[in-house]
């Protein structure tokens, strides 16, 4: 079992900045491979940035590439998500998650259905 807690979230005006944090507890984190997700209010939940274990290969969609930054610290457990330049179209919750199942090198998924633990959730609002 992987238990994940996200914090950080809150109203900023666009144009601003917010970091994301995932705590996460149970097994071994060090070995997940650690995503975020968004879901806007009436739409789906989609993909917005994936870490590997080691940290040294990320993958981003492309609404947020330039604007976000995926990290991880394995020492503490956490996974955070650093949002600039955000546009009222970010508001969203925000969801990180952990991926246990072991891909090929240089593979890092992007589908909702690939993993496997979800936080609760943390509200991100922009305002225009």
């Amino acid at each position: 079992q992987v238990q994940l807690v996200e914090s950080g979230g809150g109203l900023v005006q666009s144009g601003g900045s917010l970091r994301l944090s995932c705590a996460a507890s149970g097994r071994t984190f060090a070995s997940h491979i650690m995503g975020w997700f968004r879901q806007a209010p009436g739409k789906e939940r989609e993909f917005v940035a994936a870490i590997n274990w080691r940290g040294s290969n990320t993958a981003y969609a492309d609404f947020v590439k330039g604007r976000f930054t995926i990290s991880r610290d394995n020492a503490k457990n956490t996974v955070d998500l650093h949002m600039s330049s955000l546009k009222p179209e970010d508001t969203a919750v925000y969801y990180c998650a952990a991926d246990i199942t072991y891909y090929s090198p240089g593979y890092l998924p992007q589908l909702e259905s690939e993993f496997e633990y979800w936080g609760q959730g943390t509200q991100v609002t922009v305002s225009s």
